[in-house]
């Protein structure tokens, strides 16, 4: 697209975009700062919300970094710019943008300072509007402190970021970084599987994004002939995964965006070509206005978009929650669910280090349909208790499901899917020794369980106290494996659980209660911090579907909640 003509469908989008309230939520990005007189950036983005780590680098954007900020600016904003270009109607922007530059204009920053940086960046964006709901989002990453999954400085820096001291709790979004180099279409996807995420996303708070694809479609005449590298709904071929990781750290990617796709000709490295990838905002505005953009990083801006999104439609859930509806309207695409159907279990594991739990979806985060009931709970408990100068873990939160036991019956053999997804932030441990086990990094661990159909209350918290027990001592807790379970303890990484269990909707009728249960952490290995009384927080998304069956499963269970029906 030439130059005039850029300008031409610009300024049709221009005419066509509301600005944000001023009290939106925002999603502040955290990069090489950003173009804000570009005329789509300026209404979502004031200037008082620009800032850098150090004043004199001011706050554009720079040609060191080939304008990055500001393409993951025009991302956050409107998504993938081609769908705002190509229908007429209104565009309403529902969130603000703010942009912290952590990048300098020139050069690299002292690896040593990466967490430092972040956590100066952060502070000034929320002194500015501190009374401001935002999602963090960053798509810098580093090769520096890469050690199968092990924490680095400037992941447990993050951590620590979100977990805000366990007062100010914080939702980041981060990358799980590229490749690096040529990528050689006969390299794919096995170069992914082996090419680790990059820090700090190994990082257990943040919401962390790697790429997929579904651009398939090469149009322009001089790469006729070229082929796409990945089919479609399969990995962005540059997308980074965990699949070297050791089995105790956390599963990364959590989910996956649209990325874009390489394409080749059969001979040389493939190439990002245009018809494959994003449209987003171009930095220098007055040269052009637009810029194709992909891989991780525009998929970390349109997880951030989504996350926005929720908090626009409830503004008012914590942090966790966001990211456990980020993870819980997740699905695996078909050519996702195809290798993962086939895979037995220890390749089950190998495919979620791939894809996550798939890609998300703003309409199934935010709402529930007739046919698919979602329920959310914002509780905490006390993980550990003191007995003499022993510290030892406490029993279970059980939650009791209001299920429309009728309803249930009455749909006998038909099949139901009960998804449960538990998020919660962990503590660092402050100090580095304690980062080559899970158990001596993460403050407290939390699990969750559901009771059978045939089993007591009693039975059940038995059965969990059992698992509890046998995860701390190093093995695999049974409380969550088998039963019809997709993933089972496999889910068991992290701070971030989600699992579908499939089965009749008469045993699910008597399915009634999620126990929720924490495991060992350095809060119970070290008494001597004076941690172990601490309250953990937690977030559990519960949702039933049943696909296909003519039944309303919302309104009795809505009802039951004295929550109000919607008029059809």
């Amino acid at each position: 697209m030439r130059p005039v003509e850029q300008a031409d469908w610009a300024g049709n989008l221009v005419d066509r975009v509301n600005a944000p309230d001023a009290v939106a939520p925002a999603i502040c990005l955290l990069d090489s700062g950003a173009t804000r007189t570009h005329p789509l950036i300026e209404p979502g983005l004031d200037a008082v919300d620009q800032h850098a780590y150090d004043k004199g680098w001011g706050v554009g954007d720079s040609s060191y970094w080939n304008g990055h900020g500001t393409s993951m600016s025009g991302v956050a904003l409107y998504g993938d710019l081609e769908a705002a270009l190509s229908h007429g109607g209104q565009v309403d922007l529902r969130h603000r943008l703010e942009t912290v530059k952590i990048l300098p204009p020139a050069g690299q920053n002292d690896p040593e300072l990466y967490g430092a940086i972040t956590e100066v960046g952060i502070n000034k964006a929320e002194a500015q509007a501190p009374r401001r709901r935002r999602v963090f989002c960053m798509a810098v990453t580093s090769q520096v402190g890469l050690g199968r999954g092990r924490p680095s400085s400037w992941s447990a820096a993050i951590d620590q970021l979100c977990y805000g001291g366990g007062d100010r709790r914080r939702l980041m979004v981060l990358a799980a970084g590229n490749l690096r180099g040529d990528i050689a279409a006969p390299d794919y996807p096995d170069r992914n599987d082996l090419e680790e995420v990059e820090s700090p996303a190994q990082a257990w708070n943040p919401l962390v994004v790697g790429a997929y694809t579904d651009k398939i479609g090469i149009f322009h005449p001089d790469f006729n002939g070229w082929q796409p590298v990945a089919p479609a709904g399969e990995l962005s071929p540059a997308s980074r995964t965990s699949g070297v990781w050791d089995r105790q750290w956390p599963i990364r990617p959590d989910v996956v965006f649209e990325g874009g796709n390489f394409a080749h000709d059969g001979v040389n490295p493939a190439s990002a070509i245009d018809d494959l990838q994003l449209m987003t905002t171009h930095y220098r505005p007055q040269m052009r206005l637009f810029e194709t953009f992909g891989d991780t990083s525009a998929a970390a801006a349109l997880g951030s978009h989504l996350c926005a999104g929720v908090l626009v439609a409830r503004p008012q859930l914590w942090p966790e929650t966001v990211r456990a509806l980020a993870v819980h309207s997740a699905e695996w695409t078909p050519a996702m669910r195809a290798r993962i159907k086939r895979a037995a279990q220890a390749q089950k594991a190998a495919m979620l280090r791939r894809y996550g739990w798939g890609v998300p979806d703003i309409g199934r985060a935010v709402m529930s349909a007739t046919d698919d009931a979602t329920l959310m709970v914002e509780d905490a408990l006390l993980p550990f208790r003191k007995d003499g100068s022993t510290i030892k873990t406490r029993s279970m939160n059980l939650h009791r499901l209001p299920w429309p036991r009728d309803e249930l019956l009455e749909l006998g053999e038909q099949d139901v899917e009960l998804r449960i997804t538990l998020s919660y932030f962990v503590e660092p441990n402050p100090g580095e020794r304690g980062w080559t086990r899970r158990h001596r990094y993460s403050s407290h661990s939390l699990r969750f369980a559901v009771k059978r159909s045939l089993e007591s209350l009693q039975q059940f918290r038995q059965r969990i106290n059992k698992a509890a027990e046998a995860e701390e001592e190093g093995q695999a807790g049974a409380a969550a494996g088998g039963d019809n379970w997709v993933l089972g303890t496999i889910r068991d990484k992290g701070s971030i659980h989600s699992d579908i269990w499939r089965g009749s909707a008469a045993e699910l009728a008597e399915r009634d209660a999620i126990g929720v249960f924490p495991v060992s952490g350095w809060w119970k290995e070290k008494p001597a911090l004076q941690r172990w009384d601490r309250s953990a927080r937690y977030a559990l998304v519960v949702s039933v579907r049943a696909p296909g069956a003519n039944i309303d499963i919302y309104t009795p269970i809505a009802n039951m909640l004295e929550i109000p029906v919607p008029a059809s």
